[in-house]
């Protein structure tokens, strides 16, 4: 069952009951003013028959009316007129008796000095015996009769019933108020259901098309929350779903790109290498190394290549790892300036070989840093390895600086090389990417920026590199700082 269907059995269910115990107390209240316990239908019947008297008051009242008819000499007997005031008494009504204007009979309870004046006149063709008056603050419903006694003298008899002046206002306006109320109940319930409807059917409808929008790939779309309630509540989260959705779909078009992207400089770097393998191979099958030195030239080549191919494969699958999160690290407290001056040391003579001077800067005091030693002695090889392979100038520098701040260090490694053009500047970083500036004939995997990174960024650190060009780059990473006093 929908719904909007339980909203409209509730609303109906709601207006039924309503609807009954106010019927309920409405005849309760009648009850209490009027005294009438029979039921609530003769209540009715006998307003708007204008029949005032009860069925039992009506049967004596009938008896009566016989009883004229056929010897109403008996009337001036007053132990039969007392015998059915006593009748009429038991049914809470009384009994008035007249001959001409002259009082014979009145039950005792009727006693009022107004009565006989209030009284219908005679009639003798008795077109109307059965209605109600008032004498002052008294209301009485009667039923009469009109007769001629034995001596020709006109009489009537009454049956007489004093009830609540309330119990007429109650038998005229309970009909409008319960009518009223039932217009009322029914509008506020037209109402109410249209605007719950509004305020529920409609977002749950505009849910329902945003999920299937959703199942057929469409996310690009907004849902809009139309308050702060549960419903508002709901299309907010629904909507930080889809944008997490949007965002996981974009990701994974961004890693599919880099996949292609990987594959294709993959491709590129291993084609390279392996096209220079082959014609070497088959240069000395085809007996072009004719002599000793070409022979060697060649294996050296091939040689180089392979440890080149060696060295990528290795960066790839470090790389990979890195990238997977799959990579341990295995922290420690480090003093930095000792780490960093015994990779200098272990770098300074092969370095020298190749025409590169390298120094350091470093402060007097300890600072004690957390770290791998195994993956931060691959970061600074990879920076150092990247300074190298573009310097371009005779006198070839490189400086490895550690400053001291509140809460972490920052190693600075910086050459004399040619820089890096601004433009390039932002994706030095990302795998593969070599700038142009930089390339000019030299070797790489592209990777070695992208590893340093990714192990920087495993310390909880941050890397950047400045550079002006055609005066150098400097390329900077942060560590966390461990004990020791801050500065």
């Amino acid at each position: 069952m929908s719904i909007r269907l339980r909203l409209l059995f509730s609303f109906t269910g709601a207006l039924i009951v309503t609807v009954l115990l106010f019927a309920l107390t409405g005849y309760l209240i009648t009850v209490a003013i009027t005294g009438d316990v029979r039921s609530f239908s003769d209540f009715y019947k006998t307003h708007y028959k204008l029949n005032p008297l009860t069925e039992a008051e009506e049967r004596i009242f009938l008896e009566l009316k016989t009883l004229v008819k056929t010897d109403p000499g008996k009337l001036m007997n007053n132990e039969l007129l007392a015998d059915y005031d006593f009748q009429l008494r038991m049914v809470q009504a009384g009994l008035y008796l007249r001959k001409e204007s002259k009082l014979l009979f009145i039950s005792p309870s009727l006693h009022a000095p107004e009565l006989g004046a209030a009284l219908p006149n005679y009639e003798m063709g008795n077109n109307a015996i059965r209605n109600t008056f008032n004498v002052g603050n008294r209301f009485f419903s009667y039923a009469k009769y009109d007769f001629t006694f034995p001596d020709k003298e006109r009489g009537s008899i009454f049956v007489l019933r004093e009830r609540s002046p309330f119990a007429e206002m109650i038998r005229k306006l309970l009909p409008i108020l319960i009518g009223v109320l039932l217009a009322v109940l029914l509008l506020t319930g037209v109402l109410l259901f249209r605007f719950i409807t509004r305020s529920i059917i409609k977002p749950l409808n505009g849910l329902r098309h945003s999920a299937e929008r959703i199942k057929e790939g469409d996310l690009q779309f907004e849902v809009k929350a139309q308050g702060n309630d549960e419903i508002g509540q709901l299309c907010m989260a629904f909507e930080d779903m889809r944008r997490r959705l949007t965002n996981s779909v974009q990701l994974q078009l961004q890693y599919e790109e880099n996949r292609k992207e990987l594959l294709s400089s993959i491709s590129h770097d291993l084609r390279t290498p392996i096209t220079t393998i082959k014609g070497y191979v088959e240069g000395i099958q085809d007996g072009v190394a004719d002599t000793q030195e070409k022979m060697d030239k060649y294996l050296n080549t091939i040689h180089t290549k392979v440890v080149g191919l060696d060295r990528l494969v290795d960066e790839l699958f470090l790389y990979s790892k890195l990238d997977l999160k799959k990579l341990p690290y295995s922290f420690e407290t480090v003093e930095a300036s000792r780490f960093l001056e015994d990779v200098i040391q272990d770098l300074q003579f092969d370095l020298e070989l190749r025409g590169v001077h390298i120094a350091g800067e470093f402060p007097r005091r300890e600072i004690q840093v957390l770290a791998d030693r195994e993956k931060l002695r691959r970061i600074v090889l990879n920076l150092i390895d990247n300074c190298v392979k573009y310097m371009d100038k005779p006198e070839k520098r490189i400086v490895v600086k550690l400053t001291e701040h509140a809460d972490k260090a920052t190693v600075e490694i910086r050459d004399n090389g040619p820089g890096i053009r601004p433009e390039q500047l932002p994706y030095i970083f990302e795998k593969f990417y070599r700038a142009e500036s930089r390339e000019s004939g030299k070797s790489g995997s592209g990777l070695g920026l992208a590893i340093a990174r990714q192990l920087v960024e495993g310390h909880g650190g941050g890397i950047w590199a400045e550079s002006e060009w055609g005066e150098g780059v400097s390329v900077f990473f942060t560590l966390k700082k461990c004990g020791g006093d801050e500065s």
